[in-house]
């Protein structure tokens, strides 16, 4: 059996640049009718006092468990406890272009989060402050940041028009209204409420009913609405596209 340690030989670490893995969580929810993006206030350098993604150094352990930790730990919430337990976690991109990071060489894995409900946010052991913004909001961010958000904004609101993903940001029982209220925060557009209701229940196995109905009355007083849950469908077909959207492939 060859010696692991020959393939060592002659290999002098200095000789190469420094290069460290991190992990950046664009992370959305849906608050007051708008979409909101989580974010840090950096409390040391570089960009100390700028406003971030909550992200870090991946530590000994697999880049899933490090954006879980990332965020558990801006939302006080541990990996898989109460809320934590329905966040939908995929990765983004990849991001390395040089001098991203003024310490290091530094490549980041960006990941999309999206929940019904999280807390109000407590700083990290690494930020001064942390906070729900309205995305539309959020300004001028550290390092590349802000083009993360736009990104993880842009994969948001395709994956509406072809996944049950807006299924993510609401409860385990939901109405058509409630549904259709994610899909005007995400888009930024509203929606006919007939219409929407149409295509919804014309998409096999997007929702399903619950034989329930809301203790509350419906839009403008009218009968309690149908509780729905979420069906089986892993693409939706025919898509549910947006406004603007319809008009192209008109």
């Amino acid at each position: 059996m060859t010696d692991e340690r020959s393939f060592l030989d002659g290999y002098d670490p200095a000789a190469f640049p420094a290069v460290a893995v991190t992990v950046d969580v664009v992370a959305l929810t849906i608050r007051d009718g708008r979409l909101h993006v989580l974010l840090v206030e950096r409390g040391g350098h570089p960009f100390a006092g700028w406003r971030a993604l909550p992200g870090g150094f991946v530590r000994d352990e697999p880049l899933d468990a490090a954006a879980l930790r990332e965020l558990g730990e801006e939302t006080g919430l541990r990996p898989g406890e109460g809320p934590l337990e329905r966040v939908h976690l995929e990765q983004l991109r990849s991001y390395g272009d040089p001098g991203r990071d003024p310490r290091m060489r530094v490549f980041s894995v960006a990941y999309l989060a999206f929940a019904p409900s999280l807390p109000d946010p407590r700083a990290g052991t690494d930020a001064s402050g942390a906070f729900w913004v309205p995305v539309d909001e959020a300004g001028e961010l550290a390092f590349d940041h802000a083009a993360i958000l736009a990104d993880g904004l842009d994969r948001a609101r395709a994956k509406l028009e072809y996944t049950p993903l807006a299924t993510a940001f609401v409860g385990p029982e939901f109405t058509i209204a409630e549904l259709r209220a994610v899909y005007t925060a995400v888009w930024g557009e509203e929606l006919h409420a007939g219409n929407f209701h149409r295509k919804v229940l014309s998409v096999p196995g997007f929702v399903e009913s619950t034989g329930e109905t809301a203790a509350r009355a419906g839009e403008r007083g009218g009968p309690k609405p149908r509780l729905y849950r979420a069906g089986d469908a892993r693409l939706l077909h025919p898509a549910l596209l947006r406004p603007a959207r319809e008009e192209d492939v008109r």
